[in-house]
């Protein structure tokens, strides 16, 4: 196994667990401790791990992002629930702004049956997954290739999402907190997700619902920048009297 992929196995790990035992990885990847030390040493270097004694936690201060790679397998199911539901938002014909979430790439799975669909992405990721979709039209932004995210970002593509208008655009944030809004861990992809939210006619937050009751470090919007929320489960209470409030719409799956 390559060392890249033992760390993203960490990671997932460390997405269930919360905390990993150097000795207990050790065996599982059937390596040295030592090697595990230095994996340990690197993720921390990211930002994504607090070294502990005899192992490590997971950094949940949502200051870093976790690689694609590893977002993609978390909380798989929540994140189709939510593709059921936005697909239904998406109709033959229109056009969306999709961004580098790992939702939205469940999303762009889910829609794959519609026609004539133009979708603008700085997920290089959903470009490559819908590169063979006939008389859809895929738009890239161009920008600065972000770390481990396989995402464009940067004036480059805020500018050039600027230049359009599409009936939805979807996002997904880092955290969502019922005062404080939706909040990504990454200034430069926070930028990104507002202008996508600023050139649509159908502002939707699809937000699985570890999100919830979670900051991160850079606010993207409030509820008034939304007009709709898509999650995996009923929120609290609380939260719906809040949707209620500002009057945005709440849609999750039916139990």
């Amino acid at each position: 196994m390559l060392a890249v992929e033992r760390k993203n196995k960490i990671l997932q790990i460390l997405q269930t667990e919360k905390k990993v035992v150097v000795g207990e990885l050790a065996k599982h990847f059937a390596v040295s401790e030592e090697t595990i030390r230095r994996d340990l040493e690197k993720l921390e270097h990211e930002g994504l791990v607090v070294k502990a004694y005899g192992g490590a936690v997971l950094n949940e201060n949502e200051h870093g992002d976790l690689p694609l790679s590893v977002r993609k397998r978390t909380n798989v199911i929540g994140k189709q629930k939510i593709a059921d539901l936005v697909a239904g938002f998406i109709k033959d014909n229109s056009s969306i702004m999709l961004d580098c979430s790992s939702t939205a790439l469940f999303i762009a799975k889910r829609i794959k049956e519609r026609k004539n669909i133009t979708v603008i992405t700085n997920s290089l990721e959903i470009v490559v997954e819908l590169k063979d979709q006939k008389n859809w039209k895929i738009f890239s932004t161009g920008g600065l290739l972000g770390e481990d995210s396989l995402a464009l970002v940067g004036s480059s593509a805020d500018k050039m999402i600027s230049g359009f208008h599409v009936n939805t655009s979807i996002i997904s944030c880092k955290g969502f907190d019922i005062n404080k809004g939706f909040t990504d861990s990454n200034d430069l992809h926070a930028s990104t997700k507002r202008a996508m939210l600023e050139n649509c006619d159908k502002r939707v937050l699809a937000v699985d619902s570890s999100k919830f009751d979670r900051i991160a470090f850079n606010v993207v919007g409030n509820l008034s920048d939304i007009d709709v929320i898509v999650t995996d489960v009923r929120p609290p209470e609380g939260w719906l009297e809040k949707f209620k409030t500002t009057g945005t719409e709440c849609v999750y799956p039916e139990e």
